[in-house]
């Protein structure tokens, strides 16, 4: 077992997102509060929610976790890239806990590791695990969900270098079969376009999500390697999608879109930012 490191402590509190874990609460709650989301039938089997700081993208993120506030799961699986140069493909955390101010989270040593062993027999790719990472994208939901679900539950942390299609279709199904019987959550993380003029960013990111909304894992990557769409985690939200079809989801609505201009007030470079709910409805 690969999973020796102790706790991973935060390298993101306090820039990212508070560092004050009262505040830090108070501010997730208000997004959460402030989310207005249509009214939606079926049971929620993955969100899509955004990963910059919480002050540029929480309040998209509170529409997608505002669909999962008072549910309950024992494990969350939260689909990231990784923005760094790494060799491997795919990692995972070589911790035993996650940790943000708000408490420790417990990684599903089990679960991660059935993960681990069914892809490599699949895919001939191993998981590296990796120590003291500073990705955000991953770290950033946690908050939110910590914030969002009505009882603590154990994690499965995921992040992706790679946008290879045949990679998120065999990574997506080894997952859904981890998961089948268990109560567990998806979340896919990814911001949308970076550093275009707002109009051209919003029709970036309609395509994007118009691809996610058709639920088409290949869609979003097809727009992503063509460039008529780009979300940084292309192939996390692929992954989950394809998860999420094979736990006997049926359905995906967008929730909500905004840039880092509407913070910001500049137009002329932005990020995207989107929501989205999966739905596994009769």
């Amino acid at each position: 077992m690969n999973t020796t490191a102790g706790v991973r402590p935060s390298p993101i509190a306090g820039t990212w997102y508070s560092s004050n874990s009262q505040h830090l609460a108070r501010e997730i709650d208000m997004y959460l509060d402030e989310a207005k989301n249509p009214e939606f039938k079926g049971q929620v089997v993955a969100v899509l929610a955004p990963h910059a700081g919480h002050r540029y993208s929480g309040q998209t993120a509170g529409h997608a976790f505002q669909t999962v506030r008072g549910a309950s799961f024992d494990l969350v699986v939260v689909i990231s890239p990784f923005h760094g140069y790494h060799p491997t493909q795919v990692l995972t955390s070589a911790h035993s806990h996650y940790a943000t101010p708000l408490g420790e989270i417990p990684i599903d040593q089990k679960t991660l590791q059935k993960v681990c062993e069914d892809f490599k027999n699949e895919s001939s790719i191993e998981i590296e695990f990796v120590r003291n990472d500073d990705e955000h994208s991953l770290e950033i939901e946690l908050p939110f969900l910590q914030c969002a679900l009505a009882k603590p539950f154990d994690l499965l942390p995921l992040m992706l270098r790679s946008r290879d299609q045949r990679l998120t279709e065999v990574l997506g199904g080894v997952i859904a079969n981890c998961l089948a019987g268990k109560s567990a959550l998806l979340v896919a993380s990814s911001d949308l376009s970076h550093f275009y003029p707002q109009r051209y960013a919003e029709q970036l990111d309609s395509e994007m999500l118009s691809q996610v909304a058709a639920f088409s894992p290949s869609g979003v990557i097809g727009a992503e390697l063509a460039g008529t769409g780009f979300a940084c985690g292309a192939a996390a939200i692929a992954t989950v999608l394809v998860a999420a079809r094979k736990l006997g989801a049926n359905e995906v609505k967008i929730l909500h879109h905004s840039t880092s201009g509407d913070t910001t007030g500049d137009n002329s470079s932005v990020v995207g930012y989107g929501a989205a709910v999966v739905l596994k409805k009769e």
